[in-house]
Formats: C-alpha cells, sequence, structure tokens
C-alpha cells in the first residue's frame, strides 16, 4: 500500500474484472436482496432492467472485494522489495453511489479507482485523507457504477 505522499490527482488503478453470472446473481439476491428482477430471468425480463439483473449491491461489493486484493498484492509487492507498506483505511464514508446501467447475467464489469483529492488530515497528522472516484464498467465500455470514497491514508513524513 502506498503512502500519501506516493500519490498524485488523476492516478488510476485498474482493480480487476468480473462477470456476473445468473447463478451468482441470483445467490447474492436471495441473501441479501431478494427483489424479483434480480431472482428470475422472466421477472427481470418483465421489468425496466430488460433482463436478470444484478443488485446494486453486489456489484458494490464485487468493486470492495478487488479493491481489498489489489491492496493486499501492493502491500505484499512492497514487502518484498523490503519495504513497509502504508496502512489504509478506515473510511470515513462515501458520496455519489450511482448504478448508472442495469448489470444483466453475463455481464463483464470492470473495476478501477482515481485519486481525485488528497490532503494531509488536520486533527491527526500522521494520516491524509484520500478521495477516489471509483467506478464500474461493462464490457461494452458503458459506465454502469460509480462513487465517490474517502479513506485514511498513512503519512510517510508526517511532520511536513
Amino acid at each position: 500500500m502506498r503512502y500519501l505522499e506516493d500519490m498524485e490527482v488523476g492516478q488510476r488503478r485498474d482493480l480487476g474484472s468480473f462477470t456476473f453470472t445468473a447463478d451468482l446473481i441470483k445467490a447474492f439476491a436471495a441473501q441479501f436482496d431478494p427483489q424479483p428482477f434480480h431472482l428470475d430471468e422472466e421477472e427481470g425480463r418483465k421489468s425496466l432492467f430488460g433482463g436478470l439483473s444484478a443488485s446494486g449491491w453486489h456489484i458494490a461489493s464485487i468493486w470492495m472485494k478487488l479493491a481489498v486484493a489489489d491492496g493486499q498484492r501492493e502491500a505484499a509487492d512492497a514487502a518484498a522489495r523490503g519495504e513497509k507498506p502504508a496502512m489504509w483505511g478506515p473510511s470515513p464514508g462515501f458520496r455519489d453511489l450511482r448504478w448508472i446501467k442495469p448489470v444483466l447475467a453475463g455481464d463483464t464489469i470492470s473495476y478501477a479507482s482515481e485519486v481525485q483529492s488528497l490532503r494531509a488530515s488536520r486533527s491527526r497528522p500522521e494520516w491524509g485523507v484520500l478521495q477516489m472516484r471509483n467506478t464500474g464498467t461493462n464490457q461494452r465500455g458503458e459506465l454502469v457504477f460509480s462513487f465517490l470514497a474517502s479513506v485514511f491514508v498513512q503519512r510517510r513524513h508526517p511532520q511536513d
């Protein structure tokens, strides 16, 4: 994980992609969002989505899974180079969560994060606050998911 000083506005990280199959959509929905258009193909076709659609919370949870895995890879790479990785988190929250287009069974979503702003924390000088625009884009290049997240990031040089 990178320190606040290692980050700059505009930096982008591709987090990976995920294919939402009908079985995965239904399993998530059955447990967490049991609405008919997430559980049944015919109900999905009759809905304004036009097909079996993934829950927005499913789409968001996959972003989280991929973001954590990316951070773990980055920390392991730093450790392999003999560097101490920075600590990240917790997050004080997010805003502007948008599910822009439906994610239908068979869609593959590619996730990314882009630094929007960063600053030193006023109350905790050893930490900074990073804001990232997080997105998901389908295989047709259409933006389907977006939110702005804030996260605390350790600073390498808190006195600066």
